[in-house]
Order: C-alpha cells, then structure tokens, then sequence
C-alpha cells in the first residue's frame, strides 16, 4: 500500500511539473489561448507520468524479485512497459477530450500524430528516468554490500576480542595449581588425578572451541565450583567457599566465563592474606527484568583508587561488547564487600 501510493504522489508530481513546463511554453507561444488545451495537457501529462511510475515499478520489482541478469532483457521489458502505460494513458485521455469535453464521437487510435508524439515524449522520458534509477540502484546495491562489509568485520572484531578475553587463564593460577598437584602425587594420588581432571575441565571450558558467548547460569556456576575445588586444596580451611543461587536463575543466559575471574580476583586480591575465617560468596538473584550477580567476600576492601586488574578488566570489556551500556557494574566496600553486576533478563 505504501509502495502504490508512493508511485502514484511521484507520477502527480513528476506530470505537474511537465505540464506546468508544457503550458507556459503554450501561453507564451501562442496568441490565441485555448483553455481546453491546457486542461488536456495537464491531463496528459499527469496520467502519462503516473503510467510510467507505477510500471517502473513493477519492472523493478520483477528485477528484485527473480533478479535476472539479462540486461537486453530487463530494458526492453522496461521500454514495453512504458510505451504500453502511455499509450493506454493517451487513449484514456482522448476519450475523455473527445465524450466529455468535445461531445463527439471517440475512436481508438484516431489521433495517430499526437500517439506518435506522445510515444517519443515518453522514450526521452523514460531514458532518461531509466538511467537515473539504474543508477541510483548501482549506488544502492554498492552501498549496502559496503555496510555489510562493515558490519560483518564489526562482528568478527567482536567476536575476535571475545574469544581472547575467553581464553584467558592467569598464569598465577595455573602455575599455583600444578604446584599443588606435584604436591600432592607423593601424599593422596587419587586426589592429584582429581584435581588435574577439575584442571583440564576448566580449561577445556575457557579455550571454547563452539564460540559460543552466552552459558546458562547453571553451566557457568558449575565452572566455578570445579575452579573452586581446585583452590581449596591451596586454600585448605582458611577460606569457606558459599553458593547461594537461585533457582530460577539457573537456566538464564549470562556471558560465558564472566564468573570464575571475578571469584578468582576476590581470592587474590581480597582474601590471599587471611589466615583463617575468611569467606567468599557467590550469588545469584533473578527478578522480573533483570539478573543479579554478586561476588561477596569479607576480605581486604576495595582501594580507592581501584586498580582494574585482569578479574575486573576482562569483565568490563566482555560486558561492554556483549551488551552496549545496557548493563550497570557496582564495586562497594559497604555495607558488605561486593561486587555486583546487574544484567537484562533473557
């Protein structure tokens, strides 16, 4: 409907302005004014321009729809098209010059003169509309395969940096776990195979060979747990490891790996010092819009000047490129140490 009454306010447009041209022309030339000629001028003119704008249309169209690549083809559809839209406009126009104005009798193809002058007017006409447009869909096609281009190497961009701020493990992290499994080869065997398992799980994890960039709640908590038991051979009974996630929660989508280098940074920067009762909490709260996630632990507080490291760097980055601004992070040393990522629910 808006395509046809697009076409239909460009033929009006485009005939008034030629029949304004034509009749000025007339007036100017002419001693002798008939007001009956400029009333069929303008007739002619608005009906032939809107003929030939709704069968460009409907060639271009054609040419959208089946996309053929035969250029003799598409132009002379295009040229039959018009000289058949004017032709039947003209017709109409002398019929009503000729029963309505004049009270005479009409009969087709009686003015072949003027036919002909007509069918020469709307050749030049529809030339010249005809390269215009080819033109301008030249420039269109070439302008949107350049903003997919555009588009295309935004996402690989993204896609890019997500993958390498998902592959990252902390070398302290790992060189401390495969300190602990040495360790541990000589005193309990069958917990060093277990904690080397947990190791290559979290790894086969972080590398993400599907690229995928959204886990469910459930996935992504269960890859803390295994980061965590393996802390807990390092960290013994000083640190008391709590999960409180909501169960509703548990099938939401949230940025793959988000979680384990936020828990690890609260180990490192918050909780490496402590001797004993320390406590690290990770929780997870859904609402009607949004996701909550909390990593709590009663640790050093955060300083003043917060020094962004990997934990905290890699999740503005992330979060950024996943969600645009539509997400808020809070980094609060009271009432309880926390940081708190606030996210859209999916």
């Amino acid at each position: 409907m808006k395509d046809f009454a697009k076409c239909l306010l460009g033929g009006i447009k485009l005939g008034t302005i030629v029949a304004v041209v034509l009749i000025l022309f007339y007036l100017i030339s002419t001693k002798n004014i008939q007001w009956t000629y400029t009333g069929v001028t303008f007739m002619f003119s608005v009906s032939i321009a809107t003929s030939i704008s709704f069968l460009i249309k409907l060639v271009d169209n054609y040419r959208k729809k089946y996309n053929p690549q035969n250029f003799f083809f598409i132009w002379s559809l295009y040229y039959l098209a018009a000289m058949l839209g004017m032709t039947f406009a003209s017709e109409i126009c002398l019929f009503i010059l000729r029963v309505f104005i004049e009270h005479s009798a009409y009969t087709i193809f009686a003015e072949p003169k003027q036919l002909l002058i007509n069918l020469v007017i709307s050749l030049v006409v529809t030339t010249v509309v005809g390269v215009y447009q080819s033109q301008r869909n030249r420039l269109e096609v070439e302008l949107k395969e350049k903003e997919f281009d555009i588009v295309k190497l935004n996402q690989l961009k993204t896609q890019a940096e997500l993958q390498s701020l998902q592959s990252r493990i902390n070398p302290h992290f790992l060189y401390n776990s495969l300190n602990s499994i040495a360790s541990l080869i000589h005193i309990d065997t069958d917990k060093a195979e277990d904690m080397t398992l947990k190791l290559s799980k979290l790894f086969r994890y972080s590398i993400n060979t599907q690229n995928e960039n959204f886990t469910s709640v459930k996935d992504e908590v269960e890859i803390v747990k295994t980061y965590l038991d393996i802390e807990r051979v390092r960290f013994g009974d000083r640190i008391n490891f709590i999960l409180d996630i909501d169960e509703a929660a548990l099938n939401e989508q949230i940025p793959r790996f988000i979680l384990q280098p936020l828990v690890e940074n609260a180990l490192k920067h918050g909780l490496n010092d402590m001797v004993k009762d320390g406590e690290l909490k990770l929780k997870v709260e859904v609402s009607d819009n949004n996701l909550f996630l909390m990593i709590l632990d009663n640790g050093k507080p955060f300083p003043d000047e917060l020094n962004s490291g990997y934990g905290l760097q890699s999740t503005y980055e992330k979060l950024q490129l996943l969600y645009s601004n539509n997400y808020e992070i809070q980094i609060m040393n009271g009432p309880q140490k926390q940081i708190k990522i606030t996210l859209p629910k999916s």
